[in-house]
């Protein structure tokens, strides 16, 4: 084969061999410009909804390393640990030689972005408050990792079945809903939290929607004042909670006088993953039947 023919060869492959070393650019959810100069082979993430929304993208396989609790799907069980979501280990990052890091913005503790940032690893930052972001982050993820043919018709499914619930409930007889996440102390979620979202979407109205702090703390006396029809348990488990029935104490309540006490899986409604769409559908059913 001549050198004339070598040329030509190779300027026939150029064009498709430049388009796979063309660098892969997402914003994060802090608005910052994260750019890689291929697709990620090797990701850390720094949560267990990050971990769950990765494998949501096609992507789990190119995890090297986890946080504690980082437990569904089952293949995420097991995988190497660089420590907890606001105690991870910068040298065990560091020796899971990762191409990129995925990181919780409030989660993760104060500083932790400049910190992750002085490895020289890009850092992707994941802050999902509004159902939207769901599916938004699965998009973003599959972008990173190059799997869109996996993430693109996941997120499109998740916004497609939000929407079909939107529709379905808009209408309903609204009711009065406390979602309490723990017991000692009593604490709930306002209405700029995504669990508010979703009583919202099932054509329930937060009672403490009103409250100042994302997560706050309150007393039981607001919760007797407010009187809601509807009283969701979290707690730490798809069981329901065993202090869920204390509120038959209280017999004048209408959520007790409604057999309105209801239990959540916990990690269908408090992880803002694809696995939201259960709990919400789980919950706009139980909302339903109490009408």
């Amino acid at each position: 084969m001549t050198i004339r023919v070598w040329v030509l060869l190779l300027l026939q492959l150029w064009p498709a061999s430049a388009a796979l070393a063309e660098p892969v650019v997402v914003r994060d959810f802090l608005g910052r410009s994260v750019q890689l100069e291929a697709p990620a082979r090797r990701i850390v993430a720094l949560a267990p909804h990050i971990v769950e929304n990765l494998f949501s993208a096609g992507a789990g396989n190119r995890l090297v390393g986890v946080v504690s609790y980082s437990n569904f799907p089952e293949a995420a069980r097991g995988l190497p640990l660089v420590g907890s979501y606001n105690a991870f280990s910068l040298e065990q990052i560091i020796a899971a030689q990762p191409d990129l890091i995925l990181m919780w913005g409030s989660g993760n503790g104060a500083g932790a972005l400049q910190k992750l940032e002085r490895l020289g690893i890009p850092v992707f930052v994941s802050e999902l408050r509004q159902l939207a972001d769901i599916p938004a982050s699965i998009r973003k993820l599959g972008i990173l990792a190059g799997t869109t043919a996996r993430s693109e018709p996941e997120a499109r499914r998740l916004e497609r079945e939000f929407g079909r619930l939107a529709a379905r409930f808009q209408d309903k007889r609204p009711l009065s809903v406390f979602y309490q996440i723990w017991h000692e102390p009593l604490q709930t979620v306002n209405g700029e939290h995504l669990i508010s979202q979703v009583i919202g979407l099932c054509g329930g109205s937060n009672i403490f929607a009103d409250a100042p702090t994302l997560a706050p703390r309150i007393n039981l006396e607001s919760v007797l004042a407010r009187n809601p029809d509807v009283i969701v348990a979290g707690g730490m488990s798809a069981a329901a909670p065993a202090w869920l029935g204390d509120w038959h104490r209280y017999p004048t309540l209408g959520a007790v006088i409604g057999n309105g006490l209801v239990a959540i899986n916990p990690d269908h409604m408090q992880r803002p993953t694809a696995r939201i769409l259960e709990g919400a559908q789980d919950l706009c059913a139980r909302l339903d039947s109490l009408r």
